[in-house]
């Protein structure tokens, strides 16, 4: 008895310039690894293009600020009863410089980052 349902072929469609296009992807899968790498590296150039922004350099100082209280804390004179005090005022002085300093640089190197990408092409 012959099919009453024909199968679907996929089949090559060239189009004007001649070139022939596949439906579907037409290479081996990748494997887990390469998969895992190449969302890595999509990732790392993806956050390398993002241009800097005024909060996530607030971020990165008030962690690096928090740290600098933690360890002024510890560090500091035993005998001084300002401890606390003192390591709040460096903590906060050296978190407002960090924003700054953090913000400039970040867009320093974003910048040039962005002209070695504009002179490639």
């Amino acid at each position: 008895m012959a099919q009453g349902k024909r199968k679907r072929h996929t089949k090559h469609r060239g189009n004007a310039a001649g070139v022939i296009e596949t439906r579907g992807r037409t290479g081996r899968p990748l494997s887990a690894s390469e998969r895992k790498t190449a969302s890595r590296e999509q990732r790392r150039e993806e956050r390398l293009n993002r241009q800097p922004t005024w909060r996530s350099a607030a971020q990165r100082a008030a962690i690096a600020g928090v740290m600098m209280f933690a360890v002024l804390l510890f560090i500091g004179p035993k005998h001084s009863k300002d401890r606390l005090l003192a390591a709040l005022i460096y903590a906060v002085l050296a978190t407002v410089l960090y924003v700054m300093v953090g913000y400039y640089l970040e867009m320093y190197l974003w910048r040039r980052r962005m002209a070695k990408k504009a002179a490639r092409r």
